[in-house]
């Protein structure tokens, strides 16, 4: 039985569950994160939102932040024992409509544009493609509201199989208020992590050096806020519906 953590980018199942899956390989569970958002950006001008998280993440063309965002994952993945598979979306902050015009130029925590009104159903599809018998699916909580979280919860609520959850990091850190809505109606579950664990999760997260500091300011600033998270249950909590 394969453990199949969905990301919305390329960062967020190691962020959000790190440690449970260093726990997991460790193991020999077999776990792949499934990048939803992991495809080109589109030709065009980039948007004043897209231009200040490449200023950010310290990278100007958006080909380039593609491709340094899959090596960091795999970097990442590697050093919690993880596979990836990566599906041909670009990041909302490039997606355009069929005339070339930017859908989300000003803010990603956003409701969807009509124009993607069936994206949770193509990736749903897009999934079920790689989808065996016996895998067991984590798809984000979509905690913050963050368009893309939103679409890949969507996604594998369309899937035929059941579904279980993780709360978004760094979200959750910054909003634990709004867990109870998320979360309303499913049962929780929790896996202790260990010490080792803990290091493990906070090594993962090092990889992606470009997103440190939109997310956390600094690598220091970073392994305290996972370790103070870590330490509130010494592990992981995932949500089911039974």
């Amino acid at each position: 039985m394969r453990w199949i953590y969905v990301s919305p980018h390329f960062d967020d199942a190691v962020l959000s569950c790190g440690s449970l899956i260093w726990e997991q390989t460790k193991k020999g569970i077999p776990v792949e994160i499934w990048t939803v958002c992991a495809g080109d950006a589109p030709p065009g001008p980039l948007s004043l939102l897209a231009m200040v998280c490449h200023q950010q993440w310290g990278i100007e063309a958006a080909e380039d932040v593609v491709t340094a965002r899959r090596i960091e994952n795999q970097e990442a993945a590697a050093l919690v024992g993880a596979e990836t598979v990566n599906f041909s979306i670009p990041d909302c902050i490039y997606r355009r409509s069929p005339t070339g015009e930017l859908l989300y130029p000003e803010d990603v925590f956003v409701p969807i544009h009509t124009f993607e009104t069936n994206l949770d159903a193509d990736i749903a599809a897009a999934l079920t493609s790689e989808l065996q018998p016996d895998d067991k699916v984590v798809s984000p909580l979509a905690i913050g509201g963050h368009l893309d979280h939103v679409l890949t919860r969507l996604a594998a609520e369309h899937l035929d199989c059941p579904i279980w959850y993780y709360a978004d990091i760094p979200y959750i850190i910054n909003n634990p208020e709004m867990l109870a809505s998320a979360t309303k109606g499913l049962k929780e579950t929790l896996y202790p992590i260990s010490e080792k664990g803990l290091g493990g999760w906070q090594s993962g997260i090092a990889a992606y050096a470009t997103q440190i500091q939109m997310l956390f300011e600094t690598g220091e600033k970073m392994q305290e806020a996972i370790r103070v998270y870590w330490e509130g249950q010494h592990g992981v909590l995932l949500w089911s519906g039974s």
